[in-house]
């Protein structure tokens, strides 16, 4: 059957007790270490997936916030826009206006430059038909109340034309 030798337990004895110390001293400090580490990079990988969220939040809002500044200048620059064109109109209104004033003044100015001519021009003439009629009668007082006359009628004609 089976001998039973003395050396052999000893032998195992020895095996136990070094796989006793080994676990104490070698495979329990080992463990802890694996296991630090192995809770430390689950940690850095934890932060790292918040820190990735929190990077697509703040790019969401940046975003939101880049379409609401996008919006914003559309809005600013159509208001631009819109009170250009009403300053436009109202210039080009005002232009308008300026340029009818001075047509109007214009025509008043020709039309009473027209009229002082006319004037003048009815007083020589008057002036040279007494002339006229004074060589042909000859030069009497009588001819100035004649010349008087001739002008009074002359007014009176020139007012007639006016109205």
């Amino acid at each position: 059957m089976l001998q039973f030798n003395f050396n052999f337990v000893l032998e195992m004895i020895n095996l136990i007790v070094l796989f006793l110390l080994l676990r104490h001293f070698l495979i329990g400090p080992v463990t802890n270490i694996m296991e630090k580490r192995k809770a430390l990079i689950e940690s850095g990988l934890k932060n790292a997936q918040d820190a990735q969220d929190d990077a697509m939040k703040m790019k969401k809002e940046y975003e939101e916030a880049l379409n609401g500044a996008k919006q914003e200048s559309v809005a600013i620059i159509e208001k631009a826009r819109s009170q250009a064109k009403s300053e436009y109109d109202r210039i080009v209104g005002e232009a308008g206006e300026k340029a009818g004033s001075i047509i109007e003044s214009a025509k008043e100015s020709v039309r009473v430059g027209r009229e002082n001519t006319m004037k003048e021009l009815q007083s020589q003439i008057a002036g040279l038909a007494v002339a006229s009629a004074a060589k042909i009668v000859g030069g009497k007082a009588e001819d100035q109340d004649v010349y008087a006359q001739f002008l009074k009628e002359v007014g009176e004609t020139d007012e007639d034309t006016d109205r």
